[in-house]
């Protein structure tokens, strides 16, 4: 009888010891730090009227966030990160440079005509989330603004004649900014961002200034 107490008191400690060991071992101040990763499809908007898009326009974005929780629950806070994107934009205004000045114009029979632009970006997001310390999979809400360097922009347009590429033209509003919004469950979540400033400065069409914005929509994963 003593020896079968003397078991179940060595059982129940070490399952004492053990639970013990597990709750000493969780991290109650963790951190929501991820890699993401955004598919788009982009939109332009504020077009002159003769343009239209008329293929797939495609984005990318790709980087890593910090996240600063805000309150004990860690469950509001906010995140700062960096990253690159992409963007390509399908549609039916040829750009080409003649001795160095940028012309506009409406393409027609073409196979190809798209502009792509390449960007460092800053996002600055407010996060709400409902995780815990040991709850992986989780509803989220971040929002906030996104700031962008455009350090590549490439063009081309194609048809059965000849291939026109133009690079780099000075017309191209380097620093982009907006707001966005993704909202989800777990590594899922749908995303929209919607461009503040236009793509371009001091660019026209037929005497009509070209003011175009972006808007993208798509999902964003959030990776541990």
């Amino acid at each position: 009888m003593n020896k079968g107490i003397v078991i179940l008191i060595l059982i129940f400690g070490s399952l004492n010891i053990s639970a013990q060991t597990e709750l000493d071992s969780i991290d109650y101040k963790y951190l929501e730090d991820q890699i993401y990763l955004t598919l788009t499809y982009n939109i332009l908007q504020n077009k002159p009227l003769e343009v239209s898009q008329n293929g797939f326009s495609g984005g990318m974005g790709l980087g890593f966030i910090k996240d600063f929780p805000i309150n004990k629950e860690r469950s509001i806070g906010f995140g700062l990160g960096a990253g690159y994107s992409y963007g390509v934009f399908v549609q039916n205004m040829k750009i080409a440079e003649v001795n160095g000045i940028t012309e506009v114009s409406l393409a027609e029979d073409y196979s190809i005509n798209k502009f792509t632009l390449h960007a460092i970006e800053v996002p600055l997001e407010l996060r709400w989330r409902n995780s815990s310390a040991t709850k992986y999979k989780f509803w989220r809400v971040y929002g906030g603004l996104k700031l962008e360097y455009v350090f590549s922009f490439d063009s081309k347009f194609t048809d059965d004649v000849s291939t026109v590429k133009t690079k780099n033209i000075t017309e191209v509003n380097k620093f982009q900014t907006g707001i966005y919004v993704s909202a989800g469950y777990s590594t899922w979540n749908l995303y929209f961002y919607y461009g503040l400033n236009p793509i371009f400065n001091d660019l026209s069409l037929d005497g009509e200034d070209i003011s175009m914005k972006e808007i993208n929509i798509g999902l964003k994963f959030y990776i541990l």
